[in-house]
C-alpha cells in the first residue's frame, strides 16, 4: 500500500488538517481495491489551532518513511517554521517522497528549500509574503493548485480539496476521483483558478493625494475614461499622473481602472440579473466580447460561469 503521512504541527488550522484526513484517511473498498496506508504524525503534546489534541500514533520522523507527505498548513507564515518539521520534510523528499502542501503549508516547503526555482502557490492572501520571504520561489497566486511532479502545492483552504482529489486522480484514475468527489458532494474539477476569489482592484497604499481622483473615477466607470481625462481631473500632466499613480498603487492608471471595472462587474453578476451586455456597459468594459475577454483573463472563468457560482439568486 502507498504510505501517506500527514504532519500535524502546533496550531495547525483544523480545516486544512481535516482535508487529507477525510480524503486519504478512510478505506474506500467501493472505489479502489487498495487505498492509502494513512499515518498521522506529530510531536508529543501537539495541539491544533482549536485546541484539539490529535490521536497521532507516529512522530515526525515517520515522514521520512512515507511515499507521500502532506503538510496541511502552518500556524504563522511570518514565524520561523518548526526546525524538526523542516528537517523531516527535507529528509522525506531526499528519500524520494512526493511532498504535498495545502494552503500555507507552502511556507514549510520553502523553508526546507524544496521550492527553490520552482513554481508554487499558496493562499492568495499570503502569496506576496511567500514571494518576499523566499524570492527564489516563483509564486503563482492565480491557480488552485500546481503539480510539479514530486512537489505539489495548493491555494487557500478549500483548494486543498481540489489538490487532494488531483492526487487521488493521479494515483487511482479519473473514475475513482469522480466517485470520491460525489461522496464529498463537490465537483471533481473546478474550472478557473484562485483569481476568481480575489478582488481584481489593486489596493492603494499611501494614496491620500489620489484618493479624490480615485473616488471620482469609481463613480464614472460607465464613461470612456482615459489617462488624459484623469490627468485633467487631477490638474496634472499625464506623465506626472502615471508617475504618481505607480508610486501609490504599483500599477498604471488604466490597469487600476480595469481592475476596478472587473470588481464592479463581479458585484453586478453576483447581485443582479442584468444581462451580460448591460453589465459590460455599466462597468465600462465595452462590447460583450471585450467584456468576456477581460473578465475571463482577470478572473479565470467567463462571466456566465462566475454568475452560476456566485450569484445570490442561485445560492
Amino acid at each position: 500500500m502507498h504510505r501517506l503521512a500527514v504532519a500535524v504541527t502546533e496550531g495547525v488550522p483544523i480545516f486544512e488538517l481535516s482535508i487529507p484526513c477525510e480524503v486519504f484517511g478512510y478505506e474506500r473498498p467501493g472505489l479502489a481495491r487498495t487505498w492509502y496506508d494513512f499515518r498521522l504524525c506529530a510531536a508529543p503534546g501537539t495541539r491544533t489551532a482549536a485546541g484539539f489534541a490529535p490521536d497521532a500514533r507516529y512522530g515526525l520522523d515517520e515522514l521520512a518513511r512515507a511515499d507521500t507527505v502532506v503538510i496541511p498548513a502552518c500556524a504563522n507564515v511570518l514565524a520561523d517554521q518548526p526546525a524538526d518539521l523542516v528537517e523531516a520534510v527535507r529528509a522525506a523528499h531526499a528519500g524520494g517522497a512526493r511532498i504535498v502542501s495545502l494552503c500555507t503549508g507552502a511556507f514549510v516547503l520553502a523553508a526546507a528549500g524544496l521550492l527553490d526555482g520552482r513554481r508554487a502557490t499558496t493562499h492568495w492572501m499570503h502569496a506576496r509574503q511567500l514571494a518576499e520571504l523566499h524570492p527564489e520561489v516563483r509564486v503563482d497566486a492565480s491557480v488552485l493548485y500546481i503539480d510539479d511532479g514530486d512537489i505539489l502545492t495548493s491555494a487557500g483552504t478549500a483548494a486543498g480539496l481540489d489538490l487532494c482529489l488531483h492526487v487521488v486522480r493521479s494515483d487511482h484514475g479519473a473514475a475513482v476521483a469522480r466517485a470520491l468527489a460525489k461522496r464529498l458532494v463537490m465537483p471533481a474539477h473546478r474550472p478557473g483558478g484562485q483569481a476568481q476569489y480575489i478582488d481584481a482592484g489593486v489596493a492603494v497604499h499611501a494614496a491620500d493625494e489620489l484618493g479624490p481622483l480615485l473616488d471620482w473615477a469609481r463613480e464614472r466607470l460607465h464613461e470612456p475614461l482615459t489617462v488624459a481625462a484623469l490627468a485633467r481631473r487631477a490638474n496634472v500632466t499625464p506623465r506626472t499622473l502615471i508617475r504618481r499613480f505607480h508610486a501609490a498603487t504599483g500599477t498604471t492608471p488604466m490597469a487600476w481602472l480595469r481592475g476596478i471595472r472587473i470588481d464592479y462587474a463581479r458585484e453586478l453578476l453576483e447581485t443582479t440579473s442584468l444581462p451580460v451586455d448591460r453589465i459590460a456597459d455599466h462597468a465600462g468594459l465595452g462590447s460583450p466580447a471585450n467584456f468576456r475577454h477581460h473578465f475571463t483573463r482577470a478572473v479565470g472563468v467567463p462571466p456566465t460561469a462566475y454568475r452560476r457560482a456566485f450569484s445570490s439568486s442561485t445560492n
